[in-house]
């Protein structure tokens, strides 16, 4: 069964109001096997609303709408839909009984406009909305079912779950998507696109992959069709392990979360300690640890060294070495680690030096260079990247950089 999604609303063209009833609702339909092939956003005018409708009957097996049902003049579904399926209107009796009991409640008397929210067209089928006074109206036409529901998220989201999900499972029949995420990290878009790339052309025809790149990495998601769960499960299964052995330490979660949670599981689970030496990330690092609930428990502390005195006078950086090599290298960012991890006493530390530009910048150490070191009792580990010459990008890359090789720093000390 494939189902459009069309939302009515001039607020939600303009950006006054943001359409989260589609994704609710693209997700919700997902976990029962049920496809959304599209999603259109229209404003309160006939004509869209009319041609909206026209191309969705003509490819989809069941239309969603949300929005227009309100009793104010600028909501124009209802009569839209009374003309479009060129039908008059009647009295919903229970819709009616409801809209007086709530206005009672209030002390409210019932006016005309207050009426108006029971009058539905006359060939659609009144499903009770029992958190509002605006119904939602089911059309059939051509054995294809559009339902027309209030666009206020709460009122829609239990119509969805207590009815009209059910209606649409029963149309749907026998059907199963199943989605799994793979989390990447250290790894640019194109260089894993060309790494998997034999692996992706071998992925079976019912099967496809997405990429979702975004700045601390790439996220995968593999969608699977067919009719048994079970079988997808298996099928997936087996070429996630597949994609395992290729990228290897690139992936850090089968699960769509954050990497600060992943590092901060793995350092609970095994009851270690961290603390951070900052210098071009100002912080960043650090923030993003604490970011995740339950972090005291195993981040210490971190020293934001910006200026080259605290690289000396807290973390015991050589001055010497501080001169002849310059801040951002791999001695003074091993030694910043090194230094913070003493200080703080942490099973292990991070550390950042580098360039974030848009200046200061030279031939041998362009903006964007930055140092990242981890240090534990084993002994220190570092690393140079280049992320570019923006600024904000530059802190947010070597932020995941950073909690990336603390992660499979702990994993090799198991």
């Amino acid at each position: 069964m494939k189902v459009e999604i069309i939302t009515i609303g001039d607020e939600l063209l303009i950006g006054q109001v943001v359409d989260t009833n589609s994704a609710w609702i693209g997700k919700k339909l997902n976990e029962v096997g049920i496809e959304i092939s599209k999603i259109t956003s229209i404003g309160d005018n006939k004509n869209q609303i009319f041609k909206a409708l026209n191309d969705a009957f003509a490819n989809a097996d069941a239309i969603l709408m949300t929005g227009g049902l309100g009793p104010t003049k600028d909501d124009i579904t209802k009569k839209a839909l009374a003309e479009y399926f060129e039908c008059g209107f009647k009295t919903d009796t229970p819709t009616l009984d409801r809209v007086v009991s709530i206005l009672s409640k209030r002390g409210i008397a019932l006016s005309d406009i207050n009426r108006m929210q029971a009058e539905v067209p006359d060939i659609c089928e009144v499903i009770q909305n029992f958190n509002g006074t605006a119904p939602c109206m089911l059309f059939k036409k051509e054995g294809k079912f559009l339902f027309s529901m209030p666009g206020v998220p709460f009122e829609m989201k239990l119509l969805m779950e207590q009815q009209i999900i059910k209606i649409l499972e029963k149309e749907a029949g026998n059907n199963a998507i199943l989605h799994r995420t793979i989390m990447t990290t250290g790894i640019p878009e194109s260089v894993l696109a060309k790494k998997i790339e034999s692996w992706e052309d071998n992925l079976p025809s019912n099967m496809k992959l997405a990429y979702l790149p975004s700045l601390q990495g790439v996220r995968l998601r593999i969608t699977a069709i067919g009719s048994d769960k079970n079988s997808l499960n298996n099928e997936t299964n087996s070429k996630i392990a597949e994609i395992t052995n290729i990228l290897n330490d690139n992936i850090f979660s089968f699960e769509d979360e954050k990497l600060e949670v992943v590092v901060g599981r793995i350092l609970k689970t095994e009851n270690f300690t961290v603390s951070t030496a900052e210098s071009c990330t100002g912080g960043t690092v650090a923030s993003t640890i604490v970011s995740v609930s339950g972090a005291s428990r195993y981040f210490k502390g971190g020293i934001i060294a910006y200026d080259d005195n605290v690289k000396t006078d807290l973390l015991n950086v050589n001055p010497c070495i501080l001169f002849t090599d310059g801040a951002v290298s791999k001695s003074v960012v091993e030694q910043m680690a090194e230094g913070v991890r003493k200080l703080l006493k942490t099973d292990f530390a991070i550390s950042t030096s580098g360039i974030a530009g848009p200046d200061g910048g030279t031939d041998s150490k362009p903006v964007g260079t930055t140092w990242i070191a981890v240090a534990s009792e084993h002994g220190t580990f570092s690393k140079v990247f280049n992320f570019g010459d923006n600024r904000e990008r530059t802190m947010v890359r070597a932020t995941a950089a950073a909690l990336n090789m603390l992660r499979i720093e702990i994993l090799k000390k198991r």
